[in-house]
């Protein structure tokens, strides 16, 4: 089963529809995707409605979750959750709400440091999905402030950046917790930048986390081997996705370029009959 588990879509900031994504894992051979979408679960009901055309192909309903921890953010991915449970949808709520008063803060920065970018154009680039910094990036390359939307963050928006802005975050443990009760399999994401990876793991693991992301994107086989080891260690699926956006710059991995083996999706989804949890329909094993 050729499963891309980590695709973003317009519901975050992913560049195409959650049909149109449904569509394009299905031209290049794909058995099945998750939709991760940060801080939403907006663009999971419509891909699950495009994937109804394809009878063999599996829409994972998932979540990507952003967290705080020092230094830096870490992600927490979730699969096979109750997109319709309240409490994730009051958290995931607050979540998107941080997110667009950082970027109206930015925008005032950004404006300060000579670059006027309109919040009204930052908000139509989201489409009615969560307001994320890539919108703004776009935004900037849109008014030619900058020669890419990489530079953006490289210059200005990254983290130490001068139009950078903290925003409201859960901790690593929480988002795992957030995930657990909305009856989703949480798993660490793009992992190897995390500092203390060692010690980091096993805390996680302690409440709750099933799995890691060691396929990811462009990860050479040195870092594959090293991640394998750390997933094995702690009794952790390793899991595998390209974090597709669509940003169509010709540096990203295309949807389907990084994949989860064929045996951790088969136990991703013994996990999740394990706990009883909401199966796709299309799934066939």
């Amino acid at each position: 089963m050729k499963a891309d588990l980590h695709v973003h879509t317009t519901a975050s900031d992913g560049r195409l529809e959650p049909r149109e994504i449904v569509s394009l894992a299905v031209k290049v051979g794909l058995d099945a995707i998750a939709i991760t979408d940060h801080d939403t679960v907006g663009g999971v009901v419509p891909a699950l409605a495009a994937a109804e055309v394809f009878p063999s192909f599996v829409v994972i309903p998932g979540v990507e979750i952003n967290t705080d921890v020092p230094h830096g953010e870490v992600h927490i991915l979730g699969y096979f959750i109750d997109y319709t449970d309240r409490k994730l949808a009051i958290a995931l709520q607050r979540l998107r709400d941080s997110r667009r008063e950082r970027a109206q803060q930015m925008i005032a920065k950004l404006r300060s440091l000579g670059m006027k970018i309109e919040w009204q154009r930052v908000s139509e680039l989201a489409q009615g999905g969560s307001v994320c910094r890539p919108h703004i990036a776009q935004a900037l390359f849109e008014k030619s402030y900058v020669g890419s939307e990489k530079e953006a963050f490289d210059k200005y928006i990254g983290h130490d950046g001068p139009a950078y802005v903290e925003r409201y975050k859960l901790l690593p443990a929480e988002a795992v917790k957030l995930i657990l009760d909305a009856q989703g399999l949480p798993v660490l994401a793009h992992p190897i930048d995390i500092l203390d990876l060692n010690e980091f793991v096993p805390k996680l693991k302690s409440v709750g986390l099933i799995g890691i992301e060691v396929y990811y994107r462009d990860y050479s086989s040195g870092i594959i081997e090293e991640l394998l080891k750390v997933a094995n260690q702690h009794a952790l699926v390793p899991t595998g996705g390209t974090d597709y956006h669509a940003f169509g710059d010709g540096l990203e991995v295309m949807i389907g370029g990084a994949l989860t083996p064929a045996q951790s999706v088969e136990r991703l989804f013994a996990l999740a009959d394990k706990h009883s949890l909401e199966l796709p329909k299309q799934h066939k094993l």
